[in-house]
């Protein structure tokens, strides 16, 4: 059984994406990110920060620009019109989730889809589809593909099953499976699919994504098939100093026995999904010459 390290792939890109950013600020040009966080919530301000911290560290342009809790759809939008008539920032991106107040999907459609480099704006969504590569892919589905290339795991032909149907995994990971990279025969599956344990088992390749702690369980699991793992939850455990444990949407103990690569939780996904975004942004610089 491999267990596929997403550190040590996140750090392949961010290698190929620190050369690039050399080879643009050798022409003058330095890659730029602007990370908006509305209201104190503490998991987004660690996200927020990784991603800043980690943009020092490859020698991009970043920007942190931290509004109220309290702020307006109007305030969002005029940070969002602002960065995009930057001629410093070539990627934009609006910590999700924001306050009940704001409007996401009216942010998402504000933002220059030039500077798009979450994957979100429409016109992403149907460059995707269209297979054009002049478009951004959402960051968590295009590190899951970059993670079975990088693994050796054979896609073309396979038959595979996500679970989830979002528009930030599940569907964009079905059309990146399906298209001319992934080759694959795939099922959308979700909470109203009937008998998904038996849809499951007919996966060679499953994606969880359906934000569930610990839902697929061995008997859902074929011998041999390729798992991985995009969910990351909070389980209450006593036994922790901090009286939670991160489990990601896979009984991974029982399931890996029965696997042929598995993704953990923390350590498979996650890292995956910084270091596309950082690529995501080079990609947006070099687009902008």
């Amino acid at each position: 059984m491999i267990k596929i390290d997403g550190k040590q792939v996140a750090a392949k890109v961010l290698e190929e994406a620190k050369t690039a950013i050399s080879e643009l600020k050798a022409q003058g040009l330095t890659p730029g990110l602007a990370v908006v966080l509305i209201g104190e919530d503490p998991a987004s301000k660690v996200y927020v920060n990784s991603k800043v911290k980690k943009c020092a560290e490859l020698g991009l342009h970043s920007e942190k620009i931290v509004l109220p809790s309290d702020a307006s759809q109007q305030d969002v939008l005029d940070v969002v019109k602002r960065l995009n008539e930057d001629a410093q920032i070539h990627g934009i991106l609006v910590q999700s989730p924001p306050p009940p107040q704001i409007d996401e999907d009216a942010i998402v459609r504000a933002i220059d889809p030039r500077k798009d480099v979450d994957g979100f704006h429409p016109e992403n969504v149907a460059k995707l589809a269209l297979e054009d590569p002049t478009g951004y892919v959402p960051c968590t589905p295009a590190g899951c593909m970059r993670l079975l290339k990088d693994t050796g795991i054979e896609t073309s032909g396979a038959e595979a099953v996500v679970i989830g149907r979002s528009m930030i995994v599940g569907k964009p990971m079905a059309l990146l499976l399906m298209g001319k990279e992934g080759n694959a025969t795939v099922t959308v599956a979700h909470s109203r699919t009937k008998d998904l344990a038996e849809v499951c088992r007919r996966a060679d390749i499953i994606i969880a994504a359906i934000g569930k702690a610990e839902f697929v369980t061995a008997d859902m699991v074929k011998e041999g098939a390729v798992v991985i793992d995009v969910g990351i939850n909070r389980v209450e455990d006593s036994s922790r100093e901090k009286g939670y444990r991160l489990a990601g949407d896979v009984a991974y103990e029982e399931v890996a026995a029965k696997c042929s690569a598995i993704t953990p939780v923390p350590g498979g996904v996650g890292p995956m999904t910084i270091a596309m975004l950082i690529q995501n942004t080079v990609k947006a610089a070099k687009q902008s010459i």
